[in-house]
């Protein structure tokens, strides 16, 4: 018979404090212990994005040739100035860490989630390849700005929800596809690994050839992740870009490589992995370098209709996502109700949203919700206090961003060609067989990658979708929204012989 029960013995799920009650680790079936194990599990596995995002958004230039802070990406003759990229890259990386472990902890505490939330990858390049060349990255980040918002009201009227319904299936699943394409073209042409070619317009290499020391750093960490991703290492990526750059730095001590060039082709193709400071004070001065309505500004009221499809760009990439992501680290916690939806949902949207605004404030591009999450909750964890954890291990990595400039574009591209390969597992929920379905999905995957713009891809997507509906009778199939986005993005498609009219 056990012992009798007294007014201090409380039932096991009983709450055992504020904290406990706060964040309902014992209501959710966890322990204090599980959540910071857990965290710690989400922050490792995510770690990778202070790595890649330094690789995408620091060597990118806006449309006056200059990087995130204002230096020139080359000089006088056309040569990247590696300097200046390495200034770049561990400047992205110091915002990246504080922007992700503040909205990591904002999730946790209001959304009371199991989410880790950074620089979304695909949101990034869109960012870098599609929206900055036509403006400074200052006015490109406060688009990022203004799409945060807009999604923080959307959630507060309820329109969110609406818009995820009216886009399809076949077309959410494209969109991924085609992202996933376009960061693995990315990570290629960054590695190297694809160039333009002799006569044609782009091949294998160095006349059709993988040639030099860094091709071999791409195949280690290439391999490595795919060998440690079928073991199911938890941190594949992270550890590839680690032990890829081991390797970069061990060549570069006794090869003394340069920098890539006319001169020298097999040379490092972005940054050289040249040791020095580990630990420093983050410098922090791309935090608030934005001008909200400077694109707007800038250029008239021809340039209006374009920015205004950027921006819807740039929210579409980020809706449905998150919904995705929510969904499945839910199902994975068992933590969603009856209905399919997670516990405090407006306000995980609404971190999540303000999460966005803050990555255009901090110069990072939009944060989002990662879907690594789920590795944290494999460990155990359950509620907000594993986010927590995840975030403060970001604000301990702000102090060692130099480490990210110490990574070549060879060692941490492997990542990024992985993630689009991860990425291309959408496409079996595409209905090949009927082509009003098909046809879009392929136009909006294909021209993302061979357009380099993210942007194109779903407008073409788009339009081609409504069009083929209504050829085939059923248009009254199509949601009123879809109708509306497809004619924006015909307008954006149509802009120059618009403008040729007003003109």
């Amino acid at each position: 018979m056990g012992a009798p029960t007294t007014e201090t013995t409380r039932p096991p799920t009983e709450p055992t404090g504020l904290i406990d009650r706060w964040f309902e680790i014992t209501a959710r079936g966890s322990t204090v212990g599980r959540e910071v194990r857990g965290g710690l599990v989400t922050f490792f596995t995510m770690a990778y994005i202070l790595a890649l995002n330094p690789l995408i958004i620091g060597t990118a230039a806006d449309h006056n040739g200059n990087l995130l802070g204002g230096a020139p990406w080359k000089d006088a003759a056309g040569q990247v100035i590696s300097a200046n990229v390495g200034h770049s890259i561990t400047l992205v990386a110091g915002a990246t860490a504080l922007v992700a472990g503040v909205t990591t902890i904002a999730m946790g505490i209001f959304g009371r989630f199991p989410l880790g939330l950074a620089t979304g990858l695909g949101l990034n390049a869109l960012v870098a390849f599609t929206v900055a060349p036509q403006m400074t990255w200052p006015q490109a980040m406060g688009l990022v700005v203004i799409e945060g918002v807009v999604i923080a009201v959307l959630v507060l009227t309820g329109f969110r929800t609406a818009v995820f319904r009216a886009v399809p299936s076949s077309l959410r699943a494209a969109i991924s596809v085609g992202i996933g394409l376009f960061i693995a073209f990315v990570g290629l042409a960054d590695a190297g690994v694809v160039r333009a070619g002799d006569g044609t317009l782009v091949q294998l290499g160095l006349h059709g050839s993988l040639t030099g020391w860094p091709m071999l750093v791409f195949a280690i960490g290439l391999f490595t992740v795919a060998v440690l991703h079928i073991r199911r290492v938890r941190g594949a990526m992270l550890i590839s870009i680690v032990a890829a750059t081991v390797v970069a730095v061990i060549i570069q001590l006794f090869a003394q490589l340069p920098a890539q060039s006319d001169a020298h082709p097999t040379g490092w193709a972005l940054n050289i992995p040249t040791l020095g400071k580990i630990i420093s004070v983050p410098d922090l001065s791309l935090i608030g370098h934005v001008d909200v309505f400077g694109a707007f500004l800038d250029g008239g009221i021809g340039r209006f209709v374009p920015l205004v499809l950027l921006v819807f760009a740039l929210i579409l990439s980020d809706f449905f996502d998150t919904m995705g992501t929510v969904v499945a680290i839910g199902a994975e916690g068992n933590l969603l109700d009856k209905h399919g939806n997670p516990p405090h949902l407006t306000q995980i949207l609404l971190v999540d949203s303000l999460a966005a605004a803050a990555g255009g404030v901090g110069s990072v591009s939009s944060n989002t919700t990662y879907i690594e999450s789920a590795s944290g909750v494999g460990e155990g964890a359950r509620t907000g206090l594993a986010s927590v954890i995840t975030g403060l291990g970001f604000l301990v990595a702000m102090f060692l961003a130099p480490l990210a400039g110490l990574v070549p574009s060879e060692a941490a591209t492997p990542a990024l060609v992985f993630v689009g390969f991860l990425m291309m597992s959408q496409v079996t929920k595409i209905n090949w067989s009927e082509l009003e379905e098909g046809l879009p999905a392929f136009l909006t995957m294909a021209l993302m990658p061979f357009t380099y713009s993210i942007t194109n891809g779903i407008g073409a997507g788009f339009v081609m979708y409504a069009f083929l509906k209504i050829i085939r009778g059923k248009a009254r199939s199509v949601h009123p929204l879809m109708y509306g986005i497809a004619v924006a993005f015909l307008i954006y498609f149509l802009q120059g012989l618009i403008n040729s009219w007003i003109s």
